[in-house]
């Protein structure tokens, strides 16, 4: 799992306007997805937009949604071609419904891929998953007593994917940012400060070969 980050301080460091770094980003993702598909990396989720950043400069947020709206009417057909199940982890309430739609139909197109699964966490906040799982959890009447971790994980945004092994951060913050909180508990970490746009095969080698270092 990687959290994208950086991309307006690059934008900043250039004298571009911060959603130019945004953009940037965007097209980075398509480079980021082959060079992890030659790894054999079966499961990629990218953290793309927090419940944080609705506290962003409005215009802000609303070019960040013209870019997602663009990178799934480009990408789409791309990745379905390449068999790339897509996936959207996080809430759908509090944007668009035409924006909700786009991505619904993205998932339903893909749903039977075989490849790689490419989740893309977009309006997603880890407490506000585990909130969520509580009140589902409570409305169904589950008694406390039948809790269990398993239970508990079919209640979360992600109960099909496996927990992530490795999680990057990208743009020299060190910090994990309110992300996949309850699946991320026994995570390998690696923090680069390359920013999100420059985040390439090489910084992705640096990444792999960091983690298989570690004693697991």
């Amino acid at each position: 799992a990687i959290i994208m980050d950086g991309n307006g301080r690059w934008a900043q460091e250039r004298g571009l306007p911060r959603l130019e770094g945004h953009r940037q980003g965007t097209e980075n993702i398509r480079r980021v997805v082959s060079a992890f598909g030659k790894y054999g990396i079966k499961y990629l989720t990218l953290f793309a937009f927090s419940t944080e950043n609705w506290n962003r400069p409005r215009p802000e947020v609303n070019g960040l949604f013209r870019l997602l709206a663009q990178v799934i009417d480009r990408e789409t057909e791309d990745l379905h071609r390449r068999e790339v199940r897509l996936k959207h982890v996080g809430r759908l309430d509090g944007i668009s419904p035409r924006l909700a739609k786009r991505v619904k139909q993205a998932v339903e197109l893909t749903k039977d891929n075989t490849g790689m699964t490419l989740s893309v966490a977009f309006n997603y906040g880890g407490r506000a998953e585990v909130l969520d799982a509580v009140r589902s959890l409570l409305s169904r009447g589950i008694p406390p007593a039948d809790l269990d971790e398993d239970i508990f994980r079919r209640y979360l945004y992600t109960p099909d994917l496996p927990d992530p092994d490795l999680i990057i951060r990208t743009g020299g913050e060190v910090r994990v940012s309110n992300f996949l909180i309850w699946q991320a508990a026994y995570s390998e970490y690696y923090f680069t400060p390359t920013y999100w746009p420059d985040f390439g095969d090489e910084e992705i080698e640096k990444a792999l070969l960091a983690y298989s270092q570690r004693q697991r």
